[in-house]
């Protein structure tokens, strides 16, 4: 838990935040819209004797009193996906509608891209894209099992992804859920910080920023796309949006969270970053016992 002591200055409720780090993190998943209603899911999750409590927040997230989610019937079937239950805010942030064509850049292995399909009725478009080769089989299995028929899948790095085997110009939204350092799963991974050093995070935060520049670019004018990490470092997460900001025709816009959150930052380590960004959304694993997770909405300007 030593790497954590750095964020003291920024968390709230500091040894709230320590002790929820250190506790086991719980099972949740999501009820799948295309295949099923919240009511479907919990009467065949208490036919097969599972136990359940329903998120206040939204009510397709459970949380399952069972360490094998996927292991229901109710899974099996499409009627869930096990998922953390703060992963599932970055596509109910992005709202994609109807017939919309979305890119989730890092997509496998595929909870987040079954989730927008479904928040779209599954019409539409959403390329889910990958640079992991192997994960794929993962992402094309949930997306079967999900009934997630809008997904189209592909293969590339997402820094210089070519919209060329398309037959659009740019992309309505986007979702830029990158890879990250990973320290707000410590609840669920207690080895996520055992190889954790400032160099590992400066270094990612130069692919995510590549990431999140090309989605701007990808994207329509008065389109939107979302960035997300599940980590706590400013270096991933303000200043990388901070950084696309001084590249890019984009802003920073507010949305409504039903998740108690705290604001994103403005500063770190001597470093000020667009004012703009307190209307981001740092969730701490104190505040609704869950994962971490750094959520922020851009509105693509030009």
């Amino acid at each position: 838990m030593e790497p954590l002591e750095r964020y003291r200055p920024i968390v709230d409720d500091f040894d709230a935040f320590l002790e929820a780090c250190e506790r086991p993190l719980g099972t949740a998943v999501r009820v799948n819209a295309i295949k099923a209603t919240p009511e479907r899911a919990t009467a065949t999750l208490e036919e097969e004797g599972v136990g359940y409590e329903q998120a206040e927040w939204h009510p397709r997230v459970l949380r399952l009193e069972t360490a094998s989610p996927g292991a229901t019937w109710a899974s099996f079937h499409g009627f869930t996906h096990g998922q953390e239950e703060v992963s599932v805010v970055p596509p109910i942030v992005l709202d994609p509608q109807p017939g919309e064509t979305v890119w989730d850049c890092c997509a496998a292995p595929g909870g987040k891209a079954t989730q927008l399909a479904a928040l779209m009725d599954d019409r539409g478009t959403v390329v889910a894209n990958d640079n992991n080769l192997g994960r794929l089989s993962a992402l094309r299995f949930n997306a079967e099992r999900l009934g997630a028929t809008a997904l189209a899948v592909t293969n590339a790095d997402a820094r210089n992804y070519s919209l060329a085997p398309f037959d659009f110009e740019a992309f309505d939204r986007a979702l830029v859920d990158v890879p990250c350092s990973c320290e707000g799963t410590i609840r669920k991974n207690p080895d996520a910080l055992d190889e954790w050093s400032e160099h590992g995070v400066r270094s990612i935060a130069g692919v995510q920023k590549g990431i999140l520049r090309r989605a701007v670019q990808a994207t329509r004018e008065g389109g939107t796309v979302v960035y997300s990490t599940c980590t706590f470092a400013p270096e991933e997460n303000e200043a990388v949006v901070d950084h696309v900001l001084g590249e890019e025709d984009c802003r920073v816009v507010p949305f409504d969270l039903a998740l108690e959150h705290s604001p994103g930052v403005t500063s770190w380590d001597g470093e000020a970053f667009d004012p703009a960004l307190a209307d981001a959304a740092r969730i701490y694993p104190h505040q609704n016992d869950t994962g971490g997770f750094f959520v922020a909405k851009l509105e693509v300007t030009g």
